[in-house]
């Protein structure tokens, strides 16, 4: 595997001699409380199964396509370590009246919005994240209506809730939600992380550009195996985390 980064194929010599030259792109660092976050990797952004991405956008429109799928298992393989270590492991994915009233914005710039996933057989939620990943009872769920985790959310008071000084960043789209989230962190005086190949995108030029920006400026993009590396150095009870011992429709019912 190449150690060069992804962006270099897109970027002039001009580029590189420019952020050489300017001292953008130095190592933040990482925090010591980090939280990891799981952007939007649902059915609706991955498809239901591994597919070329011409193939998959057919019934799902916002698929990333067969893409998708090994940056699912990277993603597994943060998740699995936190949950070793007890590290808050925090996913959002979208939610829409079934009227779809409150697409608001997202109604302006897709011609093809008001379209129902075209799914034979299966009735998935393209919202419901991949069942790879499926968030374990300790887990957070956020429900967002628009590109940051941040916006109109909880995500925020959350974090200060645990005591999170850190994000370490994975999902869709790259240039998206996965963006849009990590302006609002770095904003918000996060040391922010993203792991490279735990990211995806539909387009492959918007995905390197995007990593090449944030590295840039907001945060480390960083080989999944030095995420996890890291991980393995935080000591152990660092977090109180929800208990996930009911879930919480059983237990409305026995009110």
């Amino acid at each position: 595997m190449s150690e060069e980064p992804i962006w270099n194929q897109f970027l002039t010599e001009r580029d590189k001699a420019v952020f050489a030259a300017s001292g953008y792109g130095a190592r933040g660092g990482f925090g010591k409380r980090p939280a990891l976050l799981v952007i939007d990797v649902n059915y609706a952004f991955c498809g239901d199964k591994p597919e070329p991405i011409l193939e998959s956008i057919k019934r799902w429109r916002n698929s990333c396509g067969e893409e998708s799928w090994p940056a699912v298992a990277a993603i597994k393989s943060l998740c699995d370590k936190a949950h070793d270590k007890g590290i808050p492991v925090i996913y959002t994915t979208g939610i829409r009246r079934a009227d779809n009233w409150d697409n608001g914005s997202w109604s302006w710039k897709n011609s093809r919005n008001g379209e129902a996933p075209k799914v034979p057989v299966s009735n998935i939620d393209g919202n419901q994240i991949v069942d790879e990943i499926a968030p374990a009872p300790q887990d957070i769920v956020i429900r967002k209506q628009k590109p940051s985790g941040f916006f109109g959310t909880n995500l925020a008071s959350y974090l200060t809730l645990l005591g999170a000084d850190s994000v370490i960043v994975t999902g869709t789209t790259t240039s998206g939600c996965v963006r849009a989230t990590v302006l609002d962190a770095f904003s918000m005086n996060y040391r922010v992380a993203i792991a490279e190949e735990g990211c995806f995108d539909r387009s492959q030029a918007s995905h390197a550009i995007n990593l090449c920006d944030m590295n840039a400026k907001y945060a480390d993009v960083l080989k999944t195996a030095e995420v996890l590396s890291f991980l393995d150095t935080l000591p152990e009870g660092l977090f109180e985390l929800p208990k996930g011992d009911a879930p919480q429709m059983a237990k409305a019912a026995n009110f």
